[in-house]
């Protein structure tokens, strides 16, 4: 009977133990990558975010546009239209068949998130601000991005505010809880 590892023990140690690691990487990055495009094609713009528009072989419709607080965008040959609450993805679907046929006979159009609207973090913590939103970012993060806990932090009674909630729609939150785009989370004081 042929064993393997009476034959090759230090061969086949190495390969197996690579071929996991190299298993566990690429289970762990298709679990990243699958949840950053589920995040980014599900992403709704509002005034703050800024979004490229790239129209191949026609550099006067490609640019960087702020979203403004109105959401209201003027594009050229397409017009006026409207971007808060729309995804991305419907964004490039709508100037491509804004564009089809009057003026491009078959436009290649993406567009994808230049940059996305602060959140904002106030309390107890040494730098209070608002800060530039990223998929996956969570309160621990959020908190490490604003210098730390202070000193007289309270360890439990955070909170956080959903964008276009008023203060009665608080809740409370843990370190892995999720902070989205606009949230403000508020780090109380502890007194004992």
């Amino acid at each position: 009977m042929f064993v393997m590892n009476k034959v090759f023990p230090p061969i086949f140690t190495t390969l197996r133990g690579g071929f996991i690691a190299l298993l566990l990487w690429a289970l762990c990055s298709t679990a990243a990558l699958a949840q950053s495009a589920q995040t980014a094609t599900g992403y709704q713009l509002a005034g703050g975010d800024v979004i490229e528009v790239r129209v191949y072989g026609e550099d006067d419709l490609s640019m960087t546009i702020a979203v403004p607080a109105n959401g209201r965008i003027d594009y050229a040959f397409v017009g006026e239209f409207q971007l808060l609450g729309k995804t991305p993805g419907a964004v490039q679907e709508e100037i491509y068949q804004r564009l089809l046929g009057d003026y491009l006979i078959e436009p290649r159009v993406t567009v994808s998130m230049a940059s996305y609207r602060n959140f904002y973090i106030y309390g107890s913590v040494a730098r209070p601000g608002g800060y530039a939103w990223e998929p996956g970012l969570t309160v621990r993060k959020v908190i490490t991005l604003a210098g730390g806990l202070k000193e007289r932090a309270s360890g439990s009674k955070w909170y956080l505010v959903p964008e276009n909630a008023g203060e009665g729609e608080r809740r409370k939150v843990s370190e892995d809880d999720l902070v989205q785009p606009g949230d403000t989370l508020t780090i109380e004081e502890s007194f004992f």
